[in-house]
């Protein structure tokens, strides 16, 4: 397969992105990336507030609690994607495998004694205040060893040894302890990454068709024999059949997007959040936007994303190596899968899995796991060349 990123172009005129391709301080960043990022989160803060106040009020006795929280969350990570802004390149580039350990540590101490399992599953570090999900900064560390390896090794990405096994292994390792959490969805997240990453990096097509047959036969085994996952791998197929048990959550948000209509039924007015849609400010915070905002609203919401991910691939189509190359483009496949995959799940396209929405959904791991990435995007758009 051929790879997409090979060629590199010629330093450009002066631009929207950047001037010049020598890293700098002054280097000027892309103000319009920054621009839609803080207009997707304000409406994701606004979107919080509405629709958390009742499960808030009743659980934790604030109605602000978690729009509070989330907007500690959002200043907290403001400072994180300045410093992504800022951070030197090079200093970038020599993290890949400190990353990769300090991830696999975090996944690890998650499966120890030391962390609590909820509904069944230990995906959380506690840490007093809040719980950190190491899933959310597994991708980036994942995501920076990708590009490393398929930039560097270009002239061995070809061969089964030493140009598959490797980036292969290393996720594998990933997926499996993310298996034993248990947490498929977020193995089938890391799986899809590479997938993409070995698609840019010119990983050959035969190798690349056997291991995605292999992985499906996989999960379909792990859902036919657990009951669980087979049930709402069911429930997705005919969500109404059982609406009552293990389509429930599908059927309301459903019920929530028809709720909405051309022009919605106001913000604050959602009535699928008053305990009807479980998780409405985390993972289903589309469908109470769909309701509150109607059709009008959510399609603003998605020309938005859409725009953000248009000033993405111009920033990664503008880097004239490789490594910037394959490293912004997996940067952005971790923002545009997450996008996807939560819209995907509440539109009933994908069997439900907990995707948060970048920028949109509350939690505070997914939040500054995100304005890192941003904050990424925006050092890489000050040694962007683009006509």
């Amino acid at each position: 397969m051929k790879n997409c990123f090979k060629s590199v172009k010629q330093p450009a005129k002066k631009n929207g992105l950047a001037s010049t391709n020598e890293e700098s301080p002054f280097a000027p960043f892309d103000w319009w990336l920054f621009t839609i990022v803080l207009v997707l989160l304000s409406i994701g803060l606004i979107m919080v507030l509405s629709a958390s106040g009742i499960v808030a009020e009743q659980v934790n006795g604030d109605k602000y609690y978690f729009f509070k929280r989330q907007l500690l969350f959002a200043c907290v990570g403001a400072l994180a994607l300045w410093g992504a802004a800022l951070l030197p390149r090079g200093w970038l580039y020599k993290i890949q495998y400190p990353a990769l350990f300090l991830a696999l540590a975090l996944l690890l101490i998650t499966l120890s004694p030391l962390t609590p399992s909820i509904n069944g599953a230990k995906r959380w570090i506690p840490l007093g205040f809040f719980s950190v999900q190491p899933m959310e900064f597994v991708k980036i560390a994942l995501a920076l060893y990708l590009a490393y390896f398929m930039s560097s090794k270009q002239e061995l990405i070809k061969t089964f040894s030493r140009g598959v096994i490797p980036p292969f292994a290393v996720t594998a390792l990933f997926c499996f302890l993310l298996l034993l959490q248990p947490d498929f969805g977020s193995a089938v997240v890391l799986a899809s990454i590479l997938f993409f990453m070995c698609i840019a990096g010119g990983t050959r097509f035969i190798y690349l068709f056997f291991s995605l047959a292999l992985a499906v036969a996989g999960a379909m085994a792990l859902a036919i024999s657990s009951p669980y996952r087979l049930r709402r791998l069911l429930a997705f197929l005919d969500p109404f059949q059982d609406a009552h048990n293990t389509g429930y959550q599908l059927v309301q948000s459903l019920l929530a997007i028809g709720s909405g209509g051309l022009g919605g039924v106001g913000v604050g007015a959602s009535k699928q959040k008053m305990f009807y849609l479980p998780e409405a400010h985390n993972d289903f915070i589309m469908a109470v936007l769909s309701e509150e905002l109607g059709f009008v609203g959510l399609s603003v919401v998605m020309l938005l994303f859409a725009l953000f991910f248009w000033r993405c691939y111009r920033i990664i189509m503008g880097q004239r190596t490789l490594r910037d190359r394959f490293t912004s483009f997996a940067i952005t496949l971790i923002l545009a899968m997450g996008a996807v995959m939560n819209l995907a799940v509440v539109m009933g396209v994908a069997p439900p899995k907990g995707v948060p929405m970048p920028l949109m959904s509350y939690g505070g791991s997914n939040l500054l796991a995100t304005m890192l990435c941003v904050g990424l995007m925006m050092n890489f758009s000050r040694t962007a060349d683009v006509t």
